[in-house]
């Protein structure tokens, strides 16, 4: 089976090692993404949901990458810094997954990598 791992051409990838995407078969891994824009500046500083929208563009850019789409997502990991922000997150999460339903949960952690960051979200995908 090959791996083929995809970068998103951020500063952190090289500096942390990983990858934004890993393919093994059929199988994608999709890292903690955040909420940047393609010149690494945060997107909705101070909102949630602005963060939640820009992330899942990001986790599909990931996806188209590595031959798959949100249809493909089997389980996400939502990470906030503001649990009493979860309607907001999870009604962007609703957005794009309403109908594919994932495995998901969502957890409050102390701080992310940059303190204008208030989610982060992993998934993983297996292509059918």
């Amino acid at each position: 089976m090959q791996r083929k791992n995809i970068a998103s051409g951020t500063s952190w990838e090289p500096i942390a090692g990983y990858s934004r995407a890993v393919r093994v078969g059929a199988s994608v891994y999709i890292s903690g993404t955040t909420a940047t824009d393609q010149a690494g500046n945060i997107v909705g500083k101070g909102d949630a949901y602005a963060q939640a929208v820009q992330t899942l563009k990001n986790i599909e850019t990931a996806l188209r990458a590595a031959g798959a789409s949100f249809k493909d997502v089997v389980r996400t990991r939502i990470y906030v810094t503001d649990i009493d922000e979860w309607e907001k997150v999870g009604r962007a999460h609703a957005e794009v997954f309403r109908d594919i339903r994932p495995a998901s949960s969502m957890v409050e952690v102390s701080r992310l990598i940059h303190p204008d960051i208030l989610v982060e979200i992993e998934a993983d995908a297996i292509i059918l």
